[in-house]
Parts: structure tokens; C-alpha cells; sequence
């Protein structure tokens, strides 16, 4: 079993306990809601620059602590003064250290402080349950990880989250889950770095250089991990990325800011 399908099964266990129905006026009523500031997506769009997902990531299979004990309040707020443009929070704790307490926190943090910065809830979806807590708790997003999933449970979870009003990262790793991606109508397309199938959890920005080329303009290209300096950003940038996802090299960062600002700014 590769370290995804682990996770996955545990996370299919997890779940269980908290699984119902979920009609669709159950999620659409969160749609109803009028939320200030941008969407997720609109918030990444930033012409002449690389929109930027500052990541809340305690630990990682792959690195172990990351920054173990850090408040996700005060790393979000850090992350707020420095400028990013998304804030992603990752909600699972056995793997992560994270939690569903995270991202209400952080998303009450930016209502409180009027900044409004938009929140993706990171974590293994399989069902619209956790989509319902991800909509309750105020996150604008959610992440479908297609390598881990069905056909069916893509077209269940994006049609769950467009429902609920919430934009949707469809993250891939090869060519032929992108073309599954767009299939499902994805516009928001993440290629991960990171080989999930082993339990190293390896880094190769060559992944983004071979697919971000192949992303339609129609769709927000993403390249998510392994991004630790400028020289990274300009890469990813150079190969067609519009945004980046970077959560150890920040968290680690002594000045978040500088290094926040010197990712967005860094020319491709």
C-alpha cells in the first residue's frame, strides 16, 4: 500500500462516525450567505504576479515537526501582515498536526481583523460531509486530490462544493489526472511537487515544468510544494504557474514577510 492509499484509508475510517445525508438545501444554504472579499480563486489572480497560498502546516510524513506547538492564529496573522493572498490550513491531525478548530480560529481571526483573506480547508476529501464542516467553519475552498479518488466521488465532491458555493483545487500529479481534472470541469488546477506515493514524500519541481504547459489558460495553474526560495518561485513561475502553494519554507521562515514578498515578486 502506497503512503496515499494509507492515509486515505485511515481517513476513510475517521470519517465514519460522522457520515448522513447530505441534500442539496443543506449545502446550497451556505451559498446564500454573502461572504466579504474575494473568492478563493479570484483572490489568486493577480496580473503582473504570482498569487501566493501561505500554508498552516504543523508536521509532514516527509519532514516530521515542522514547527510543532505553533498557534494557528498567530501563524495565520503573520501570514496576513506579510501580504499572502490565500491562507491554506490543514485540517487533518493524525498525519498533519492540524485540526477543524484550526480553521474556524483563523477564519474568525480574519473576520474579526476585516482582512478577509480567503481559507482552503487542506485535507483528504471523500464525502460532502466534510464539506459541509469546511462551508460551517468559513473556509472558501477545498482541495480534491484526483489521484485519491473515483470518478464519481470528483463529481460528487466538486458538485457538492459549487453548491456550497465554495471553489474547488483539483490537485494532480501526472498528465493523465489532469486530463481527468478538466473532464470534472476543474479551473483551479494544483500540480503537487510532492510524490505522495512513497513515504519519503519527494519534491521535483521538474513535475511542474512538465504540466503546467499543459493547463488551459481557462483554468488557475497551481504549483504546490517544494517551493523554498525565489529561485524555486521564478521557476515554477517561468513554466506557467499564476499562484503558489508554500507552507514548510514559510512556517520555518524567521522573516515570513520578506521571504512572502520575494516569492509573489520573483520573475519567471
Amino acid at each position: 500500500m502506497d503512503k496515499l492509499a494509507e492515509i486515505m484509508a485511515h481517513k476513510r475510517r475517521e470519517i465514519e462516525p460522522r457520515l448522513r445525508p447530505v441534500r442539496e438545501r443543506d449545502l446550497a444554504r451556505f451559498a446564500e450567505v454573502k461572504r466579504p472579499g474575494p473568492s478563493f480563486a479570484q483572490a489568486l489572480d493577480q496580473p503582473g504576479r504570482l498569487g501566493v497560498i501561505a500554508e498552516i502546516k504543523r508536521r509532514s510524513p516527509s519532514a516530521g515537526d515542522i514547527k510543532a506547538g505553533a498557534d494557528a492564529v498567530e501563524q495565520a496573522r503573520r501570514y496576513t501582515n506579510a501580504g499572502t493572498d490565500c491562507i491554506s490550513v490543514l485540517t487533518d491531525e493524525k498525519y498533519f498536526g492540524g485540526s477543524l478548530r484550526d480553521l474556524w480560529d483563523v477564519v474568525e481571526f480574519e473576520i474579526t481583523t476585516g482582512r478577509h483573506v480567503p481559507c482552503l480547508r487542506k485535507d483528504f476529501m471523500l464525502h460532502p460531509v466534510q464539506i459541509i464542516e469546511a462551508a460551517e467553519a468559513g473556509a472558501r475552498a477545498i482541495l480534491i486530490i484526483v489521484r485519491a479518488l473515483t470518478d464519481e466521488e470528483i463529481k460528487i465532491l466538486h458538485d457538492s462544493a459549487q453548491l456550497a458555493g465554495l471553489d474547488a483545487l483539483f490537485e494532480i500529479h501526472e498528465e493523465r489526472e489532469l486530463e481527468r481534472a478538466l473532464r470534472h470541469g476543474a479551473r483551479l488546477i494544483g500540480v503537487n511537487n510532492r510524490d505522495l506515493t512513497t513515504v519519503q514524500f519527494k519534491t521535483n519541481l521538474a513535475i511542474s515544468e512538465k504540466l503546467l504547459p499543459l493547463i488551459p489558460s481557462s483554468a488557475l495553474a497551481v504549483s504546490e510544494s517544494g517551493i523554498h526560495s525565489p529561485e524555486d518561485a521564478a521557476r515554477v513561475r517561468a513554466a506557467g504557474a499564476r499562484a503558489i502553494l508554500v507552507g514548510e519554507a514559510l512556517m520555518k521562515a524567521d522573516d515570513p514577510e520578506k521571504l512572502l514578498k520575494e516569492l509573489s515578486e520573483a520573475q519567471g
